[in-house]
């Protein structure tokens, strides 16, 4: 009797969580994300450091039967979709990353893990609002727009590790403060702005946008302008100073 009553309990407690995880998150819509092959993550990884001579950058969608286009193709399949398994895995990786370095320098610190961890955290979160928030001003509205942003949000991660990574081996421990690892990151970080600026086009700068009603509207020129500045803005300054302030460690 006491095994079926926990039984009973554990069924309706993970229903209980999975309603819950479901209201506030699409797990059908974040298993898009994680759809990932060795190849594609090679691939995107030499992408995010290598993007100066890639094209198209627009994605790839799937074809309806009456020829129609449909939902995008899921990282597997397409190059140029936005996946979660390499920004988690990079945030890992610079966490537990920063925290080995410190180590190797003799500055490690219990303490030092959780500090490291709601940094990157803050940073992502702060950069997800503000970019919600340029989104709400400017008009911008798409389905799959939090998790596309995301993801994109952690690309800087995988820059990030490299320079920290080359500034230990060439700078004897200097950080970012010797001229090798002030190279790198001035290579990591351009890379990476012009990552975003290629792949956000399609989200920040979509050719029209919809009323309340649903109709189908040309985005006016003025407002393509701020869209566009906006999208700069970000690729470029804001990056710099996100990016500067995960690698000064």
């Amino acid at each position: 009797m006491g095994f079926q009553v926990g039984q009973t309990a554990l069924r309706h407690g993970t229903e209980y969580v999975e309603q819950n995880i479901n209201r506030y998150v699409n797990l059908s819509a974040l298993k898009h994300y994680f759809n990932v092959s060795n190849q594609y993550v090679v691939n995107k990884l030499f992408l995010v450091l290598f993007p100066w001579r890639h094209k198209p950058w627009s994605r790839k969608q799937s074809i309806g039967p009456n020829g129609q286009e449909g939902w995008f193709l899921p990282p597997r399949d397409d190059l140029n979709s936005p996946d979660m398994y390499i920004p988690v895995m990079a945030l890992v990786t610079y966490i537990l990353l920063s925290t080995l370095l410190a180590g190797l320098r003799g500055a490690f610190q219990p303490e030092l893990l959780g500090y490291t961890a709601t940094s990157a955290f803050f940073i992502v979160a702060v950069e997800i609002l503000g970019l919600k928030l340029g989104c709400y001003l400017l008009s911008i509205s798409n389905d799959s727009q939090l998790l596309d942003l995301v993801a994109y949000s952690g690309y800087k991660f995988v820059g990030v590790i490299v320079t920290l990574v080359l500034s230990e081996l060439f700078s004897g421990g200097k950080g970012t403060g010797g001229w090798i690892g002030w190279a790198v990151f001035t290579y990591t970080f351009l890379a990476n702005a012009l990552f975003l600026l290629r792949s956000l086009k399609y989200v920040l700068l979509p050719e029209n946008s919809s009323d309340e009603r649903g109709t189908m509207q040309t985005v006016a020129r003025s407002q393509k302008s701020r869209r566009t500045q906006f999208l700069f803005l970000y690729s470029y300054p804001v990056q710099l100073v996100f990016m500067w302030g995960l690698t000064r460690s």
